[in-house]
Formats: structure tokens, C-alpha cells, sequence
């Protein structure tokens, strides 16, 4: 076994970190040459990640994702988490887990060379979806009467065919506008009251909570714990709509639990999934990962995430309400929701990490276990699968500093009226 040593200052002197390398069963060692770099997937303070295609070897031709690290700007506690996420890549053998194919370095970076995920991540991926299934929607609802018509789209009356519920749809002509930015402002502030709300259903959600569930259970059981479980890090492997091709990423915050009363003190999270305890710093384990994924479920029932009120909220703020576990389960899309998800995200985000669901607890629970019937009063999923895959697209700003928010400027700041009046200087100088 080849291994490689990472030599740095710390505070008490050199210290040194041993990475082996690491290669796919039967293949030869993989360096740097051996990939040809196609595009940037991501960039990070810390490296780049790039889709690249192995140019030598049996699985020459094959895309992969390369995450390419620089030593000189990871501090000590970067280089352990990256031997971390390496380790536990080449230990963890799931079908919804990616996969590590090489880790190799050269004099200043680290490497790792990934599955490809081609499918986007979870707001990327179901944002795609919502404007498709147009054959489904129609098996599923009865048009009826134009209510509006506008210069790229029409609003019609429709009503469902099993529960005979009345529903406004709007038709949009892609090819003049893209809907994206109605359907993100749509999603995060239709719970206002006076603010139209785009109706969501639960199926969909529960298929994918499922396979998450199932994965994060399968690593709490090899004793890791993720400690960043959000929806950019949970990705698809293809363009399919199927959950199936969920697969779990970056394990770069993820951590060994050592001893069967082991407990984590290092505050590792993002601001909107961070569990109370974690904040309390004074030990936590595994149910840290429940609460992450309680608050990945609210947000697909809800379209925003329950700690969160508006887009000038600060991680401050955020991280106050978590202190005080204090969330919403009425009102809004929660009046279409029903009493098994509420129940069983009640228990998701239980304040007592003790009382919290396990992930056994959750996989058992009636609302997944009977996840192939719906409510009466829920549309079928046939038809209206599509929805619930906008309910989480808007809130990806909401999980971020960044957070998106309309803004209005005067008319003469457009790139339009810019470019116009460009044209009359240009013509007044001729």
C-alpha cells in the first residue's frame, strides 16, 4: 500500500497525517495526467471541483468528478476532515452513497476523483421537474375555462378527477419566458396569506425521505455521522425522476463515532440544519442527522424552511429560533397536509436529541411504511408528481447566506434601457 505523508505546522511543531492513496479494484494507480478536465462543476475557498474524463486505462472514456483540494490554503483542521471524508468514502460501500474511485496528490493538492452526478442536486434537479409531466397533468385534471390570458401565458380553470377539487393552472410558453423565477417567489412567500400558493403533494416527498433515511441509517450503523445533511449535498446520478438515484455527498463534516458512548463536541453544521444540541455544545451523536433531515422534510412539505422567516434573516437569527425549537405546523400549505407527516415531523425535530426519531423509528413510521396511499384528500401523484418537486426549489436561497430576494430598480438600470440608450449616443454621434 502506497501512503503518502502530509507534513504541517501547528502550534506544538510539525504534524504529520498519512493518506494513502487509493485505487479502484483491479485498475492501475491514477495521477493527474491520466484525466482530461471538460468544465467546473463547483468552486470553494479550498479547491475546485471538475468533470473530467479518464483518458487511460479500462474505464478510459468514463466521467467522473474530480475534487482537486490545495494543501497551502487547508488549515490543520481542513487536511483531517479531508483524510476523514477519504476514509470513510473507501470504507462505506452503499448504492446511495457516492462513490470514491481514486485519492491521490501531487506537491501542493490533494485529489479525489468522484461518481459524476449528472443529475444535479436535490433544488437543481427537481426545478427541472416542474415544468415537465404536461401528459400526466392531463390524465390527472380536467381543464376547463380560460380564467386569464396574458402575452406568454393562460390560466385556466381545472378541476381534479378523483377528489373533484378546483385548481387554477397556468400554462407557460417556455420558449418566450422561463418560469424558474415565478415559481422561486411563488415558493418562498406563497404561505402569506394574501399571496397565491402553489399546492404541493406529500408522495413524492416521502419516496425521497425514504431513500435518504434509509442511507443515513445504514451509516449511523458503521458508526458515521454526516453532520451536514442538506439538499446540496444530496444529489441524483442521472436525469431519471426516480429517487432511487439519490445518492448522499460530502462527507467532508462527517465523523466516526468512537465507543458506544461516544458523544461529538466540535460544532460542525450549515446555520438552517444545525440541531439544538450541536449549538449547546456540550456533546451530541447521530440524532444531529435526524434533525437535519426533519428540517429537509418540512421544507418539502412547506416550500420554506421552518427556522427561517424572510430573506434578510442572519444566521444570528436562524440559529435563535433552532435555540428555541419553536416551528409551524399550520396555515399556508400546511392546511393541505396531513396529520402523518405532521406527526412524524414533530418527531424528527423533537428539541430532546433522547426523544428525537431514530432512523429505524422513522423508516417504521405508518406515513412511510404506507407511502403508496395517499390521503383522500391529497390529489393522485400520477398527475401532480411535478408539484411537489417545485416546493423545494425556491428555499435553496433560504438555505444559504445568499439568500434570493426580489429587488426593483428604476427602469433606466435595466441592461435594456442601458443598451437603448448606448444606441442613441451611438447614432447622435454619427
Amino acid at each position: 500500500m502506497n501512503i503518502i505523508w502530509i507534513f504541517f505546522l501547528q502550534d506544538e511543531g510539525v504534524k504529520e497525517i498519512p493518506i494513502t492513496h487509493h485505487v479502484k479494484e483491479g485498475y492501475e494507480k491514477a495521477d493527474p495526467a491520466q484525466f482530461e478536465l471538460l468544465k467546473v462543476l463547483g468552486q470553494g475557498s479550498f479547491g475546485k471541483v471538475f468533470l473530467v474524463r479518464k483518458k487511460t486505462g479500462p474505464d478510459a472514456g468514463q466521467l467522473y468528478a474530480m475534487k482537486v483540494l490545495k494543501k497551502a490554503s487547508l488549515k490543520v483542521r481542513d487536511r483531517v476532515r479531508t483524510k476523514m471524508e477519504r476514509d470513510i468514502l473507501v470504507e462505506v460501500n452503499h448504492p446511495f452513497i457516492v462513490k470514491l474511485h481514486y485519492a491521490f496528490q501531487t506537491e501542493g493538492k490533494l485529489y479525489l476523483i468522484l461518481d459524476f452526478l449528472r443529475g444535479g442536486d436535490v433544488f437543481t434537479r427537481l426545478s427541472k421537474e416542474i415544468n415537465g409531466n404536461a401528459a400526466q397533468f392531463g390524465e390527472a385534471y380536467e381543464l376547463k375555462e380560460d380564467i386569464g390570458v396574458g402575452s406568454y401565458s393562460v390560466c385556466k380553470r381545472c378541476i381534479h378527477t378523483v377528489t373533484n377539487m378546483e385548481f387554477a393552472v397556468k400554462v407557460i410558453d417556455k420558449s418566450k419566458r422561463d418560469p424558474s423565477e415565478e415559481i422561486e417567489i411563488l415558493m418562498r412567500y406563497g404561505q402569506h396569506p394574501n399571496i397565491i400558493t402553489l399546492k404541493d403533494v406529500e408522495r413524492e416527498a416521502s419516496d425521497v425521505l425514504f431513500v435518504i433515511t434509509k442511507t443515513v441509517d445504514y451509516l449511523h450503523c458503521q458508526g458515521v455521522v454526516h453532520r451536514d445533511l442538506k439538499p446540496s449535498n444530496i444529489l441524483y446520478m442521472d436525469e431519471s425522476a426516480n429517487a432511487d438515484s439519490i445518492r448522499i455527498c460530502d462527507f467532508g463534516f462527517a465523523k466516526q463515532l468512537r465507543g458506544e458512548n461516544g458523544l461529538l463536541l466540535t460544532p460542525c453544521y450549515t446555520a438552517n440544519f444545525v440541531a439544538p444540541e450541536v449549538l449547546m455544545q456540550q456533546g451530541y451523536d447521530a440524532a444531529c442527522d435526524i434533525w437535519s433531515l426533519g428540517v429537509l422534510f418540512y421544507t418539502m412539505l412547506a416550500g420554506y424552511t421552518p427556522f427561517a422567516n424572510g430573506p434578510n434573516d442572519t444566521p444570528e437569527e436562524i440559529l435563535l429560533r433552532i435555540g428555541n425549537g419553536k416551528f409551524s405546523l399550520s396555515g399556508g400549505n400546511w392546511d393541505n397536509i396531513s396529520d402523518g407527516a405532521k406527526d412524524l415531523l414533530s418527531h424528527m425535530l423533537h428539541m430532546d436529541p433522547h426523544q428525537r426519531y431514530t432512523t429505524e423509528q422513522v423508516l417504521k413510521h405508518s406515513w412511510i411504511t404506507q407511502r403508496d396511499q395517499l390521503p383522500n384528500d391529497q390529489p393522485n401523484r400520477n398527475g401532480t408528481s411535478y408539484v411537489i418537486k417545485g416546493a423545494v426549489v425556491a428555499t435553496y436561497s433560504a438555505l444559504t447566506h445568499k439568500t434570493f430576494q426580489p429587488v426593483l430598480e428604476p427602469v433606466a438600470a435595466s441592461s435594456l434601457a442601458q443598451r437603448r440608450s448606448m444606441k442613441k449616443k451611438t447614432s447622435t454621434g454619427l
